[in-house]
C-alpha cells in the first residue's frame, strides 16, 4: 500500500507540473494571474502539492527516505511524456536516451 501511495505522489507532481505550465500558458495570454484559466490551472496546482506533500510524509513514515526517493524521479519521465501529449513538445534522442537511463537507475535503485 505504502508504495502505492508512493506512486500516486509521483503521479501528483507529474500532474501539479502539467498544471503550473497549463497556468504559465494561461498567464501569458491573458496577461493576468486573475484570468479563469490560470488561476483554475494554478489553484489546482497548489492543491495538487499540497495534498500530494501530506501523501509523502505520510509514505516517509513507513519507508525510509533513501528506498522510496528514487521513485520520485519518475516525474523525469512523467512530466515529458505528458508536455509531450498535452503541447506538442518534441525531444531530442539524447534527451530519450536520458531518460531511458533515469528509468534504468530507478529500476537498480529500487532494487537494491
Amino acid at each position: 500500500m505504502t508504495y502505492i501511495v508512493a506512486l500516486l505522489c509521483v503521479l501528483g507532481i507529474a500532474a501539479g507540473q502539467i498544471l503550473f505550465k497549463i497556468s504559465a500558458n494561461g498567464l501569458l495570454q491573458s496577461g493576468s494571474f486573475f484570468s479563469v484559466k490560470t488561476l483554475a490551472a494554478l489553484s489546482a496546482a497548489i492543491f495538487l502539492y499540497g495534498l500530494t506533500t501530506l501523501a509523502w510524509v505520510w509514505v516517509l513514515q513507513r519507508v525510509e527516505l533513501g528506498r522510496i526517493y528514487p521513485l520520485m524521479a519518475l516525474a523525469f519521465v512523467l512530466v515529458p511524456i505528458g508536455s509531450h501529449f498535452l503541447f506538442g513538445e518534441r525531444f531530442q534522442t539524447q534527451y530519450m536516451i536520458g531518460v531511458a537511463l533515469i528509468i534504468v537507475g530507478i529500476l537498480v535503485a529500487t532494487k537494491a
